[in-house]
Formats: structure tokens, sequence, C-alpha cells
């Protein structure tokens, strides 16, 4: 057994001298794509300052995904033989060999950032809300997204505390695991845009949800996924499968997210524009021409309170231009006659 496992560390190590500067490039391209990608959805949250549109259980699935999915790489035996290949090669064939670890770690690490971004910028509810503001039943509850966060951090200890078991007590059975995962991580990634899809889809808008992060990894997840199986072959599919069915997955997302962000040309011409409901608590106070209480607010308040109150008469009640300053109940009124 020990010199078998020598002749394929010898294999591997052979290998990695043959490989070319191409491949190099090609793998550090897709590292800077992998960032560069995930920075645009980072963007996306911080900028709207919410995670409305993004699906608690597409990032529950997501990084319980990159977990298994980092975890089978760090345990298939030709990562083991590429690691230990650096004791003889030179540093440049170690660095490209290890690319493709580093290639699922920085993935798994951006998504461990939209997990706490997720978290960050999630619309609490708000207890202080008119009783009369109905609240979406299908929207998410902060419960559910601590709930999330909570299932993605047992599931990270459980891959690292099962992997390093395995790796200490018995690392023959690592290539077993390292396949277990990759089952895993494909099985989730199988799945973990439906629930995407269906909030798309009942949103019809993308929401925080980046359209040019999946612009750049539905083909970047196939160039990604031909990068590691040249790197790896037919025995690491594992690794490289996950992402051939997340890519696909991923594109039918894309389409639907670009049809709802970009109507046609006959819907933007018939389609008037509609001011959203008010709500005194959500609503910014940016009317489209000064009422009679905005226009001459230092007349009718001298508080922040009375301001409140003149503003959310004037909003609700709809007083305006049509209603004579000195009708009954108008402003200019009296009450009496």
């Amino acid at each position: 057994m020990g010199s078998m496992d020598g002749l394929f560390v010898s294999d591997r190590c052979d290998a990695l001298r043959e490989g070319g500067f191409t491949n190099f490039f090609i793998s550090i391209l897709i590292v800077i794509g992998i960032i560069f990608s995930y920075v645009t959805q980072h963007y996306r949250i911080i900028s709207r300052g919410s995670s409305e549109g993004i699906s608690p259980y597409w990032v529950l699935l997501g990084v319980t995904s990159a977990n298994a999915q980092f975890g089978n790489i760090l345990t298939l035996p030709q990562s083991r033989a590429d690691v230990a290949c650096c004791k003889e090669v030179s540093p440049f064939e170690c660095t490209a060999g290890l690319l493709g670890i580093a290639q699922i770690g920085t993935q798994w690490i951006c998504f461990a950032i939209i997990l706490v971004l997720f978290l960050v910028f999630f619309r609490r509810e708000d207890p202080e809300l008119d009783d009369e503001v109905e609240r979406d039943p299908d929207q998410p509850t902060w419960r559910t997204a601590i709930i999330v966060a909570a299932l993605c951090l047992i599931h990270g200890l459980f891959v690292v505390i099962i992997s390093a078991a395995f790796a200490l007590g018995a690392p023959a059975y690592l290539g077993a695991w390292a396949n277990v995962l990759g089952i895993m991580a494909a099985a989730l990634a199988a799945v973990q845009y439906l629930p995407q899809i269906w909030t798309t889809y009942r949103l019809k808008h993308a929401g925080s949800l980046s359209i040019l992060m999946m612009c750049i990894q539905t083909p970047g997840g196939l160039l990604f996924a031909g990068s590691l199986a040249a790197r790896l072959g037919w025995g690491g599919w594992s690794s490289w499968g996950v992402y051939v069915m997340t890519a696909l997955m991923q594109g039918i997302l894309l389409v639907m997210a670009i049809s709802y962000e970009w109507p046609s040309r006959e819907e933007r011409n018939q389609t008037p524009p509609q001011r959203p409901q008010y709500n005194r608590r959500t609503t910014p106070r940016v009317l489209p021409s000064p009422g009679p209480y905005s226009a001459h607010l230092q007349a009718y308040a001298d508080t922040q309170e009375e301001i409140e109150r003149a503003l959310d008469r004037e909003s609700v009640q709809g007083v305006g231009e049509n209603q004579p300053l000195l009708a009954p109940g108008g402003i200019g009124s009296s009450g009496t006659r």
C-alpha cells in the first residue's frame, strides 16, 4: 500500500513539473474572476442597504455546499499528493499545483461573506409598525435568518471535525470521505438555486441579487469546471462536476432576472409609473410637488413631532391643491361659520 502511495505521489509530481504557463495563468484568472464576481454581489447588498430578494435557503445551501466542496478538495488523494510534492518541485510548480485548492477556498470565503452580509443587512421586523400594515407571509423572518446562520456554522464544524478525525486516525478512508463530501456538495448545489429561482419568480425582480455576478459566474463556472477537470482528471469528478451543475442552474436564474429587470419596450411605453403605497415608517417623504403643509411647514409646525404630524396628514389624507383652503375642513378654515 505504501509503495502504491509513493508511486501515485511520484506521478503527481511529474505531472506538476510538466505543467505549463498556460494552465497556470488560466487558473490565476479564474481566482481573480471568482473574487470580482462575488465582490459585485457584496457591493450590491451593501449599496442597497438590504438583503431583500435573496432567499435564506439559497444562502444555506450555498454555504453548506461550499463547506462540503472545500472539504472535498482538501481530502482528495490528488490534492494531498500535490501538497506532498511541494517538497520536491519548484515554488512555481508547487503554486500551480495548489491553485485548484486556492480557487475553491476563495469561493468558500466569498460565499461566507454573503452569509455575513445577509445577516447584517437583513430587514428585521419593526414592532412599532402600525397595526394596519400587512406583512408578507412569504417574507423570511429574522428567526429564519439566525437558524440559517447556525446551520451553516454547525455544518462547517461537522466537516472539519470528521475530516480531521479521518486524517489523524484513518487516513486510508480519506479518499472515500472525499467522495462523500463531493456527492454532498453536488446534491446541495443541484438544489441550491431552486429556492432562489422561486423567490425571484415570486418577487418579479432581482432585488439584492447581482445580475453582474451571475453574468460572470455562469460561463466562469463552466471554465472553472474545465480547469479542475484538466488538473484532477476523471478521478476528481466529485470536485468539478458540482460546478457544471451549478452553472446550468445559475444560467436559468440569470435569464429570469434579466427578463424581470429589463422589460420589453412595449411594457416600458405602456405601463405608467405607479406611486408606491405610503407608510410613515418605511416610505421616504419625497412628494411630487409641495403640498399645502409641506410648502409652508414653518406656519404649521415648530417641533419635529409637529412636522411629522403635518406631513402624515398631508400624505395619508391626500390633502392637495383641489381642496379649497377655506372649505369646511380645509387648512385655512377656522371650523366655525
